[in-house]
């Protein structure tokens, strides 16, 4: 037996982007990867602190003068994603214990395949 007809819902599209930012640094005077450490970690905590992004050293571990930081974002709202990844970027790039070599900046929003 049949039961009552499932009245018709409307389904809402969701709207999910997540943005990556990738840090290549090179450090000013360290002479080890404990000096290393000491100068990329706070970097790490500050940017996860202040605008609750994921980041973590991502490459150049074996190198004390060099290290690639990468930070990864999700929002349902396109225009604060980039507005946090830019406040990130100015942050790193202000450091003065760093020189921002280069970044990379990747968005992907619900119509990437």
């Amino acid at each position: 037996m049949a039961g009552p007809p499932i009245p018709y819902r409307r389904v809402n599209r969701l709207h999910m982007y997540v943005g990556t930012l990738s840090f290549d640094l090179l450090l000013g005077d360290v002479h080890s990867l404990k000096e290393k450490r000491s100068v990329v970690r706070p970097i790490v905590a500050e940017l996860q602190r202040k605008y609750a992004v994921s980041a973590a050293e991502v490459d150049h571990m074996d190198l004390h003068r060099r290290a690639v930081v990468g930070l990864a974002m999700v929002s349902g709202d396109a225009g604060h994603l980039r507005d946090v990844l830019d406040r990130c970027e100015r942050l790193v790039a202000g450091r003065p214990e760093v020189e921002l070599l280069s970044v990379r900046r990747r968005f992907h929003g619900e119509d990437d395949d």
